[in-house]
């Protein structure tokens, strides 16, 4: 896939679909976007990080700690068919829906966010180390 074959997300290296809203390390200057809907990213390392520090916020600020609490928020039924996006997330990371998943952990984390990509975008190109250096931009935050 080339230019603008390839999905929205993955073009914007924003894999997760954010809408523009708050202002995330490692967007493209603002001279430079020409997507009004969603961020763009400098990097996708960039645009996987914002992923995890909104996960990591449904955790935190609103106790959502299973798949179907966090798809719920992330993809809410008004704009999507938001029980085939648990249903397809459950599938493709093995959790049940409704057990907690801890996201500081690499191991479960990075599936979750593998099978997001998955959905939003049709498939998941990135290799392993863009996770890795996602989840260090990410932190502990």
């Amino acid at each position: 896939m080339t230019g603008n074959k390839k999905p929205r997300g993955i073009r914007n290296n924003n894999p997760g679909n954010i809408r523009w809203g708050d202002e995330w390390q490692g967007l493209v200057p603002k001279s430079q976007r020409t997507d009004k809907s969603f961020c763009q990213f400098i990097s996708p390392e960039y645009g996987i990080r914002a992923m995890i520090v909104i996960l990591r916020n449904y955790q935190s600020k609103y106790g959502l700690r299973t798949i179907t609490g966090m798809i719920k928020r992330w993809a809410p039924p008004n704009e999507n068919n938001t029980q085939a996006y648990i249903n397809s997330v459950v599938q493709a990371t093995g959790t049940e829906a409704d057990q907690p998943i801890d996201l500081l952990n690499s191991c479960k984390l990075f599936p979750l966010l593998q099978a997001i990509i998955r959905h939003e975008n049709g498939s998941q190109p990135y290799e392993f180390n863009v996770f890795v250096s996602a989840f260090e931009l990410a932190g502990s935050y």
